[in-house]
C-alpha cells in the first residue's frame, strides 16, 4: 500500500538539510531502484523552485511499504530526523487515485 509521510522542518534547517541530504537521498533513491516510490520533493520555503538561503519549510514522500508500521519505521531512521532537521513527521495511508 501506499504512505504518505508529511515532515515539518524546524526554524533555519538549510544548513542541516545539506548536511544529511546524501544521506537522506541514497534511502530515497533505493525506494526509486525498488519500484516503491511514487514521489519525493521538499517544500520550498518561498515561491520558487530554488529557495537558496530562505530554505525549505517540509518535504513530502509517497512511496510503497508492507504495512503502516513499516511506512512509520522507514520514516523515523530518516537521515534528517537524525540531523535535527523535522520537527515532526506524519505518515498516513495513501489512495492513488490518479493519474
Amino acid at each position: 500500500m501506499w504512505y504518505s509521510i508529511v515532515s515539518q522542518d524546524v526554524e533555519n534547517s538549510l544548513t542541516k538539510r545539506t548536511a544529511a541530504r546524501p544521506e537522506h537521498l541514497a534511502r530515497l533513491i533505493e525506494l526509486k531502484d525498488d519500484g516503491r516510490l511514487l514521489v519525493a520533493g521538499p517544500q520550498p520555503a518561498i515561491d520558487n523552485l530554488e529557495p537558496g538561503t530562505a530554505g525549505f519549510t517540509g518535504s513530502l514522500i509517497i512511496a510503497e511499504f508492507d504495512s503502516l508500521v513499516d511506512a512509520q519505521h522507514w520514516a523515523e531512521a530518516d537521515p534528517y530526523i537524525l540531523a535535527g532537521v523535522y520537527a515532526s513527521v506524519s505518515v498516513k495511508p495513501f489512495k492513488k487515485v490518479l493519474p
